[in-house]
């Protein structure tokens, strides 16, 4: 594990390396991402800090207990950038079952434990690798992220989800007005 390095808002830009800061990681991205929304000029950047494919990032700065060190896992191509109040943690694991079981109920209390309440947050290195979570062999963490994936398609993925729901909620009517309207012939 690692701490990213500062990039500031005035040096993100729309072209050059990829990067991510820590408020990302609250506001735009999830368990898991593919592509960064924020890039900057590597000029600008002191002491560069990368992560690539499979590393999970998490954000060390936030507003309450219960939001410090939101992770999410990196699953795409390009090397990037992590910005300041980040940590890169590598592993060979499944970064995407690892980005979930760090977002359970457990994890974000241990995430929590011993942290003040004040306007704002922090947490190290050091209170993330203190962090426990079940690991089990890679293939039952691919069963478990697929299981998982699904059911966050269904509640998060406005285009797969809100469609099937509806789908099942028509043909839930039409069974029941079928049912309702079907009479008996008393001849």
């Amino acid at each position: 594990m690692y701490r990213g390095s500062g990039i500031t808002r005035d040096q993100v830009t729309n072209e050059g390396i990829p990067c991510v800061r820590y408020g990302e990681i609250y506001t735009t991205y999830g368990i898991h991402f593919d592509k960064c929304v924020s890039h900057t000029n590597l000029d600008n950047i002191q002491n560069p800090k990368y992560f690539e494919n499979g590393d999970i990032i998490f954000a060390i700065t936030g507003e309450s207990i219960e939001d410090i060190a939101k992770c999410t896992a990196y699953v795409g191509k390009e090397k990037c950038l992590a910005g300041g109040d980040t940590v890169v943690m590598k592993h060979v694991q499944n970064a995407k079952y690892l980005s979930y079981a760090l977002s359970t109920t457990d994890a974000v209390k241990q995430k929590g434990k011993g942290k003040v309440k004040s306007k704002v947050v922090h947490s190290s290195v050091p209170s993330l690798a203190a962090i426990t979570i079940p690991l089990p062999s890679l293939a039952e963490q691919e069963r478990i992220v697929a299981i998982l994936d699904r059911f966050d398609a269904l509640v998060n993925d406005i285009s797969t989800g809100i469609p099937a729901e509806i789908e099942a909620r028509k043909k839930q009517y039409e069974y029941y007005r079928d049912k309702l309207l079907t009479f008996k012939n008393i001849s």
